[in-house]
């Protein structure tokens, strides 16, 4: 067992241990992105990031181990203005309107829609190319959940991918062919740990736009 310190409260934890979960045993939330309990920890998205005393940069919760007399902040300044950016930076690139988890984290953080004024959404066709879910990528933050959990994680089929660097940077199939012609299995599992929308359901898909005509 190691002793820490978050927000100066002392406690003890199992070596071995992220702050977040340490954060999470005295009820203490902290935000995340791509973290998903069921998945390979990826550290991508950085708004689970918080303040160690002594480190030079903030610290991702959800991938860094707990050292003996660590003393951490997970709400400081810095860190909120850190998380307030991240919030910014999606929703001035991605279409956030069926991700109620990153609406709620900006109404907490004050976040501004449109803050970064010269900045573009991404746009792409919803890709329906079999008759299980839609793919809508303009919604995708590119958490790389679908990816890990297609992969090794759980599925072992490994027909998801990304491709493509800076904007142009994207969740694919190998060689972008249809879900039909890939290793897919279509379970769903995919469309389950995606946090946006930009995986979901055909029916589902089909309701919703129905609903905005």
């Amino acid at each position: 067992m190691l002793t820490i310190y978050i927000n100066d409260l002392e406690l003890e934890v199992e070596e071995g241990s992220t702050i977040l979960e340490a954060s999470e045993k005295i009820g203490i939330k902290i935000p995340t992105i791509c973290f998903h309990d069921r998945l390979t920890p990826p550290g991508l998205c950085r708004q689970c990031v918080v303040e160690v005393e002594g480190a030079r940069v903030l610290m991702p919760s959800c991938i860094t181990k707990v050292r003996e007399g660590m003393k951490i902040k997970t709400d400081s300044e810095r860190v909120v203005r850190a998380r307030r950016t991240i919030l910014e930076m999606l929703s001035s690139s991605t279409d956030l309107s069926e991700s109620p988890d990153l609406l709620e984290q900006m109404k907490i953080y004050k976040a501004e829609d449109g803050r970064f004024e010269n900045s573009s959404k991404r746009n792409f066709k919803v890709k329906d190319d079999n008759p299980f879910y839609m793919r809508d990528y303009s919604k995708c933050i590119l958490c790389e959940r679908c990816v890990q959990v297609c992969s090794a994680d759980i599925q072992f089929s490994y027909a998801l991918t990304t491709a493509g660097r800076g904007y142009n940077n994207r969740i694919t199939t190998f060689f972008d062919r249809k879900l039909p012609e890939t290793s897919c299995v279509f379970c769903g599992n995919c469309v389950a740990v995606c946090p946006t929308g930009a995986l979901i359901a055909s029916n589902e898909f089909n309701v919703k736009a129905l609903g905005e005509k």
